[in-house]
């Protein structure tokens, strides 16, 4: 009886030390261009309900840094920066041609994301200020190519006229 409430008291404080020694989460990459975003709401909305996901400016929750949770919060980001990270912008080709649409449908944020970052959840109006907004800024820069390729085109362009 004696060796179980030893056993259970070491599990216990090994528990405890893996709890407050954590996991460590990556840095952030820098950030080496974004979008030219059509207004500063947009970009504010973006980095409150998006940008943990979708940029290089990732705030890491405490959670983040928990055994087990760091594994999945760490590749949820980087699955969410893989698709679209506004802060590589021009670097390559970012996924925007459905970005109005998960928003609206309610895909995105996820809704496992909501209550921990209770930030993220936009009223009606700022949801669809953020879609508009999305829709003015990507469109701009050529339906998800990055800033970069759309100003040589825009070049090209010029060359003709």
């Amino acid at each position: 009886m004696r060796r179980g409430r030893t056993w259970i008291r070491v599990g216990m404080g090994v528990a405890v030390l893996l709890v407050l020694v954590g996991c460590g989460v990556p840095a952030n990459p820098p950030v080496v261009a974004e979008p030219t975003w059509d207004r500063p709401q947009t970009r504010t909305l973006f980095f409150r309900a998006c940008g943990d996901c979708h940029s290089n400016a990732t705030v890491w929750p405490w959670y983040s840094r928990l055994p087990l949770v760091s594994a999945l919060v760490v590749r949820d980001v980087q699955e969410g920066r893989q698709k679209l990270n506004v802060s590589e912008w021009g670097l390559r080709e970012q996924e925007t041609e459905d970005v109005a649409e998960v928003i609206r449908n309610g895909t995105m944020p996820p809704a496992l994301y909501l209550p921990l970052h209770p930030q993220a959840r936009l009223s009606a109006a700022e949801k669809e200020a953020l879609i508009q907004g999305l829709e003015r800024t990507f469109g701009a820069a050529g339906e998800g190519v990055g800033e970069y390729e759309a100003e040589e085109s825009d070049d090209e362009t010029d060359e003709g006229d």
